[in-house]
């Protein structure tokens, strides 16, 4: 009994030592930049063999951590609709696998160059163009450009690097030793061949024909947590059904995906297997840092330090050229170089299965996976080089007229969403406006639905004299950003302060400090809009329309008081509203810019809660 409580003490340790390693190093990293996945990989390398021995078989947890790798490709396959496969064809199959062929070539030639054999060559610069889509992904994000055409084309190559693994990983299986060649005839090959096209069709037509109609049953028997087991059986049925078949287990579970992907319970299995998705993967990276022989890496640092040069050089040689033999230009083309020019979290996978299948032996593992490791780390700091040596973009304003000399008798500054509403009323009263912008695209947007809007920053008093600030009958600010429509208030009031500003707020604070900046009116971009979305929901709940104006309209003019006491650094302590304004005397507090939010949210709470209790007698 001592034995057994001592091991699963044991295991306990081990369990706590990983859950522990995970939330220390992951938000450390996040905190630095380098993202959560360097965060996993550093607290395998500390948990691990080579650090504090809490664990001394990783191979027996990484055995095991694959099945994130298994369930991330299920749901990359579900987001593998064949209309959307279909409308970034030309990106994906083009561009991603130009890309990606250009580069395994390169780097393949690479690795005879140094040495390794064609096989191996091939393995290790095959893993290497696998870009890492966590960090990229990442990165467009932080950027705001995901949703960009340069970031379309960015997540188009990743989407086709995604899709590469499966067959990569089908062809490490027929790149094993000539050993396991000799031992198995043609015969057997071409059965082995046989099995893995039966398991594919069989699967297909498994998941056209049955997996829909086991969903819509169990969706019936309303039991969450059957839906959840299914999600898994489904995920990794398909992956045991690849592996037994000969083939991977990854194959399986995109194929599952795929084959779900325009199910009306698609969205079900997503949030069931994301959970497990993100631990098991999370476990993954750093079953991978623990596999990380630091020994190896010390004896060979020089090996693996030109190795990291090379492979990193030559991919964004590839990279670039490929941009720009597609039209891309030579900017977009160095950044897409440089994002997109470290190894990924796919070759761990890779190198994984040409290590069981006798490509590559464990030390050349290690290594190869150091090398994908420090590229990873390398990319965020090669990002902040690019950065400073990059000019920034000019915009070209050929075909866009410069503000100057306008003579609207309004000037709008700003033509987002906001500035083509207000503009709508003043047009249809056949008032002249004039508008400008410094946003070129917008302004070429614009243009087609027959707008005429100027290029210019109202930032700046000399642009604002040229557009005609100074002849208008009144000024409307629209921009989005807070402090812009802030610092284009000061501007306009201190060269014509006689005449009218209205002004775009973003929040209550910027409102208070567009008053401080003498505006004439201002208005929270959502104010008016929530109030008529919270009657709405009133008039929906059976209250009488005239009941709901009336209080709508107390609400606006408690938000007026509010704003007003604010505005003169003075603020209503809350605890009042609480009890009930039963004497409690306002408490002076001073207006500070950091306090504003929390200080505004509090008190429409507390007004809010005052209002639901009963009034004290007077």
């Amino acid at each position: 009994m001592a034995a057994e409580a001592a091991g699963a003490g044991s295991d306990l340790v081990q369990v706590v030592a990983l859950l522990a390693a995970g939330v220390i190093a992951v938000p450390i990293f996040k905190r630095a930049g380098l993202g959560s996945i360097l965060g996993y990989l550093a607290a395998g390398v500390v948990i691990g063999p080579f650090g504090l021995a809490f664990f001394s078989e990783p191979e027996a947890i990484l055995h095991v951590a694959e099945l994130g790798v298994v369930m991330f490709l299920f749901i990359i396959g579900l987001e593998m609709q064949p209309s959307r496969l279909w409308g970034l064809r030309k990106e994906i199959f083009g561009l991603g696998a130009a890309q990606v062929g250009t580069c395994a070539l390169l780097l393949t030639g690479v690795g005879i160059l140094m040495g390794l054999s064609v096989p191996q060559a091939f393995v290790a610069g095959a893993g290497f163009v696998l870009t890492s889509t966590a960090i990229v992904m990442q990165l467009l994000e932080e950027r705001g450009d995901t949703g960009s055409p340069k970031g379309q084309r960015m997540v188009s190559i990743l989407l086709l690097e995604d899709l590469a693994i499966v067959p990569l990983l089908a062809l490490v299986a027929f790149l094993a030793p000539g050993a396991d060649a000799e031992a198995h005839s043609w015969a057997d090959r071409l059965t082995s061949i046989g099995i893995g096209i039966a398991a594919i069709v069989g699967l297909i037509l498994a998941g056209r024909y049955l997996l829909n109609p086991l969903f819509r049953v169990l969706a019936d028997s309303r039991a969450r947590e059957v839906m959840t087991a299914a999600a898994l059986l489904v995920v990794l049925g398909s992956a045991l059904a690849m592996q037994v078949s000969g083939l991977s287990m990854a194959m399986g579970a995109f194929l599952a995906g795929v084959l779900l992907s325009e199910s009306t319970f698609r969205h079900q299995l997503e949030a069931d297997v994301e959970p497990f998705r993100g631990i098991l993967l999370g476990l993954f990276f750093m079953a991978v840092g623990m596999s990380l022989d630091l020994a190896i890496v010390v004896s060979n640092w020089h090996t693996i330090l030109i190795f990291v040069v090379a492979y990193m050089l030559v991919k964004g040689v590839g990279i670039y050229l490929v941009a720009r033999m597609l039209g891309t230009s030579r900017r977009e083309g160095v950044t897409r170089a440089v994002v997109m020019a470290q190894g990924g979290e796919f070759a761990f996978v890779l190198y994984s299965s040409a290590a069981a299948v006798g490509i590559i032996n464990g030390a050349t593992n290690a290594m190869l996976t150091a090398i994908i490791i420090i590229s990873m780390v390398l990319t965020p700091l090669a990002i902040i080089v690019l950065r400073r040596l990059m000019p920034p973009v000019e915009q070209s304003l050929d075909g866009v007229d410069v503000a100057e000399e306008l003579n609207g008798s309004i000037l709008i500054i700003g033509f987002g969403r906001f500035g083509q509403i207000a503009s709508q009323p003043l047009l249809l009263r056949g008032i002249d406006v004039s508008i400008i912008d410094n946003d070129v695209e917008m302004i070429e947007a614009a243009a087609n639905f027959g707008f005429k809007v100027y290029y210019g920053d109202g930032t700046r008093p000399d642009i604002l004299h040229a557009a005609g600030a100074g002849r208008a009958r009144a000024v409307l600010i629209c921009v989005d950003k807070a402090e812009t429509a802030v610092r284009i208030a000061e501007n306009l009031k201190d060269e014509f302060p006689l005449t009218p500003v209205l002004a775009r707020a973003y929040d209550r604070g910027t409102a208070i400090d567009l008053i401080h900046a003498g505006v004439d009116y201002q208005i929270r971009e959502t104010f008016e809009s929530a109030l008529l979305f919270g009657g709405a929901t009133l008039e929906k709940l059976g209250e009488d329309p005239d009941t709901v104006a009336e209080v709508i309209q107390d609400v606006r003019e408690r938000d007026a008081a509010r704003l007003e006491m604010q505005f003169s650094g003075t603020i209503q302590d809350g605890r009042a509203y609480l009890q009930g304004n039963t004497g409690a005397a306002p408490v002076p507090t001073p207006l500070t810019a950091p306090r504003r939010a929390a200080q505004a949210l509090n008190e429409e709470a507390a007004d809010v809660i005052a209002r639901q209790k009963p009034q004290p007698a007077n």
